[in-house]
């Protein structure tokens, strides 16, 4: 560091006093000066200066001057931090001065008071050991002080500085009368530049200005300059003068309202919840940015008054950050062999679900940070999607929680609410996660399909980031406004069926479609869960009550015909009410339920096979229709009458359905001759096509066989076999093209007591989806052309000429198809 500086910052905020300039002539002045470097400072003639020494170069240059009595020149640096400066490091414009007081603090320390008398200019260095000597120029100011605008600058100058005092109110009062007291110009100019808060280069430049004019008009500016500075800092300060005294007087209230509380025995109970909601804080686990976003409204609302509304806003919000599992994960039971039995032991069958979660456990127990899958159960009601999820919690060893999406038609019931809104929450997810109180649950998005959309947004559309495996780790909601991590979490959405679901959310889901069950699997539903769970609900026991197996086949096949069990399960509800009334009066024998016990209880039947009775007149054929409940029968009816040729179409038939029938007739008509029929009876006929179930709308090409069917039984005579049932595609030249929902239609034909089902060839491959019972109790034959479908489902061949067979290969192919394994859902 320089030795030469100034001593203390109190000497520095006070004004220099000033002596008179000219106390040494110009020939007085030596031609050789000793050079005493300043940094930090510019020194002027006529001010007054203390330094503090302690450099050896200096002390030896002060111990010389003191001893012969001579002056000093004193000169700026250029750069303060230079230690050993030499002539490029220093100004070239100094100040003579005088060696007023010289102390001696301690060893090579040295506190000495200078005055400066003149300005000179540096020529050269003559010696730079022990001490810096320059050769200089003295120099005289070059304007009278008698100038007219000299004085006029002077009185400029002075009402200017009183101006900046009375800004500085830590300046004493009189630093107003030395001003006033100063006559000479330059003295005058000096003095003020020596004073002001300026940096140090605009300094020297008031230093080397020799005009005496352009000197004041310089040091003017910068007094100006800082008189505006000085306005601005005392607005700036009044202001925030203002706003702390605002603050200062809701702190004071708030300290006298505490000693009033403590008085009063109420004290701490708003500190304590306060502590205690930062403790809770800590021990969430929150990530840094959510952690940071949870300090600041914290601190926030330590400033807020409690019975203030935003303070309930700001705590309800803090609360929801402290309660949710930001890092808290429950341990998977990843024990594959487990997870079977249970799966097992909850539900029969459904061997494509429980497959994907063994699939799921096995991966997840090789590699740890697997995301979870996102699976979309697809079938009828009843079926067991819903309980089904359960029963995967239990398996993987996770908390479970269900949200029912049915008639969701807010945005904001998965996105959650802005904060600015009364009452606002956090949309579902965010709740059913507080609820799991893990970050890894398996959450059951109940009715996915029944989500709506109107004027309050498109909940489906907000289920697009939350069903994303690559965007759910950052999930947004607008009442946290903080990402959240939702990837850990082993989504399972139910649905009746895919089509209303929109395309983007489906393809971010793995379906899995769930079919109807078999007469078989109904039953032993019923006895291995459904008979047990009743009977405990009904507080009986298996001493009181056996229903055999006879009692079962009877409720599935006469009293119950769906996809699901739900109905099943209401009439065995049905029979043991009616044995917990006679147990309830005092019977105590067992009963055994069977057949006729069932019909006694249950009254008559409500299903039979009405196939046979339709199908006793010609013109009704049995198709096989897919609906959202499961496979149904379509019995199509067809009649004539006399007419103009005109063909009729009932039962709210869909676009689609409608052309099925018009391509029927045309080919109908195209092969009339092969079928004995007169090729103009539409010339004086009319014909009727009626689809019964009138109230229930019907679409969709599948019926084309069936209608072409119907038409030809009706105009030949031949009626339909009633034990058979069919579906597929009709076009114009005959052939005969795939559909879908093979699974489900065999398995309403089979409920329905089918024996004999017609289905397209290319359909053949859907058929290992259909449960082995299904396959073994129904004949199956494949088609590829209508002529083939017409001679296996009418009793005998309605061809009075024969057809020649496509491609030389046979005209029907009844043979039944080998038994695949099965792969049902």
């Amino acid at each position: 560091m320089s030795d030469d500086k100034k001593k203390g910052s109190a000497a520095a905020a006070m004004p220099a006093a000033m002596a008179p300039p000219g106390m040494i002539n110009k020939e007085d002045i030596p031609q050789v000066l000793p050079i005493l470097p300043l940094r930090n400072s510019v020194f002027f003639p006529g001010g007054v200066l203390p330094l503090a020494v302690g450099r050896q170069k200096t002390i030896a240059l002060i111990k010389d001057a003191v001893r012969d009595d001579q002056v000093i020149g004193v000169v700026t640096q250029r750069r303060a931090e230079e230690e050993d400066p030499g002539a490029s490091d220093l100004y070239t414009m100094g100040t003579v001065a005088r060696i007023v007081k010289l102390l001696k603090m301690g060893e090579d320390n040295y506190s000495l008071v200078v005055q400066g008398l003149a300005r000179f200019r540096v020529l050269d260095l003559v010696q730079e050991a022990p001490y810096l000597k320059a050769r200089v120029d003295a120099v005289e100011d070059r304007t009278s002080a008698e100038n007219v605008e000299v004085e006029a600058l002077g009185i400029n100058l002075k009402k200017l500085a009183r101006e900046v005092i009375e800004l500085m109110p830590e300046l004493p009062a009189a630093a107003t009368e030395l001003v006033e007291s100063i006559t000479h110009p330059g003295h005058l100019a000096d003095l003020i530049a020596a004073n002001v808060d300026v940096p140090i280069e605009e300094k020297q430049a008031v230093l080397e200005t020799v005009d005496l004019k352009a000197r004041m008009k310089l040091v003017l500016e910068l007094l100006n300059r800082k008189r505006e500075i000085l306005k601005l800092s005392n607005k700036i300060d009044s202001a925030v003068k203002g706003e702390m005294s605002k603050t200062q007087r809701e702190y004071y209230l708030r300290q006298q309202l505490k000693a009033i509380k403590e008085e009063l025995g109420e004290m701490g109970e708003e500190e304590e919840e306060l502590d205690e909601l930062q403790e809770r804080l800590k021990k969430a686990g929150l990530p840094p940015d959510v952690e940071k976003v949870a300090n600041k409204e914290l601190n926030r609302l330590k400033t807020i008054p409690a019975a203030s509304s935003e303070y309930t806003v700001a705590r309800t919000y803090l609360d929801w950050i402290a309660d949710l599992p930001w890092a808290k994960l429950s341990e998977d039971n990843l024990d594959i062999e487990n997870a079977r039995q249970t799966l097992d032991k909850d539900h029969y069958g459904i061997k494509k679900v429980k497959k994907r979660i063994l699939e799921y456990l096995a991966v997840r127990k090789l590699k740890n940070d697997m995301r979870g899958p996102i699976l979309c159960l697809v079938g009828p009601p009843g079926v067991g999607k819903t309980s089904l999820g359960q029963s995967i919690a239990k398996a993987v060893g996770r908390k479970f929680v269900r949200l029912s999406l049915g008639g969701v038609r807010d945005e904001a019931e998965i996105r959650g609410h802005r904060r600015t809104y009364v009452g606002a929450l956090p949309g579902r997810f965010i709740q059913s996660m507080k609820k799991a109180g893990t970050k890894n649950p398996v959450m059951m998005l109940d009715e996915i399909d029944k989500l709506g959309a109107d004027f309050r947004g498109d909940p489906s559309a907000a289920l697009l980031e939350v069903l994303d495996p690559e965007q759910n780790n950052t999930f947004s909601d607008h009442y946290l406004d903080v990402p959240f991590d939702l990837s850990k979490v082993l989504f399972i959405a139910t649905a009746n069926q895919l089509d209303p679901i929109p395309g983007p959310l489906r393809d971010r889901m793995e379906i899995i479609e769930l079919s109807g069950y078999t007469f078989e699997e109904k039953q032993s539903i019923a006895r291995i869960h459904l008979v047990p769970k009743q009977l405990k609900e009904h507080g009986l026991s298996p001493d009181h009550i056996t229903i055999t197996d006879e009692a079962l086949l009877t409720l599935t096949t006469s009293y119950t015909r769906e996809a699901g069990v739900r109905n099943l399960e209401r009439r065995i509800a049905d029979i043991c009410r009616a044995v917990a009334v006679e147990v309830a009066g005092g019977k105590t024998d067992k009963q055994n339920i069977d057949g006729n016990r069932v019909k006694e209880i249950l009254g008559p039947e409500m299903f039979y096979s009405e196939v046979a009775e339709r199908t006793e007149v010609p013109g009704v054929a049995t198709g096989l229709a897919w609906t959202a409940a499961g496979g149904d029968l379509l019995f199509i009816e067809a009649t004539k009458m006399a007419g103009k040729g005109g063909m009729t179409l009932t039962g709210q038939l869909g676009d689609v359905m409608k052309e099925s029938a018009t391509a029927a007739l045309s080919y109908l008509r195209s092969k009339a001759e092969a079928l004995g029929i007169n090729p103009n009876f539409l010339e004086k006929t009319d014909l009727h096509l009626h689809f019964p179930a009138g109230s229930i709308p019907k679409d969709g090409p599948s019926a084309g066989v069936t209608i072409l069917t119907a038409l030809t039984s009706l105009l030949t005579g031949v009626r339909v076999r009633g034990d058979t049932a069919m579906t597929g595609e009709a076009t114009l030249r005959g052939l005969v093209l795939p559909v879908g929902g093979i699974k489900e239609k065999v398995l309403a034909a089979h409920r329905a007591g089918i024996k004999r089902v017609i289905l397209p060839e290319r359909c053949r491959k859907d058929l290992q989806d259909v449960p082995e019972q299904a396959k073994n109790d129904i004949e199956f034959i494949f088609a590829t052309r209508m002529d083939e479908v017409l001679d296996a489902a009418l009793e005998k061949s309605p061809f009075k000429t024969p057809v020649a067979p496509p491609e030389g290969g046979e005209k029907t192919v009844p043979p039944q198809p080998e038994p695949t394994p099965e792969v049902r859902a």
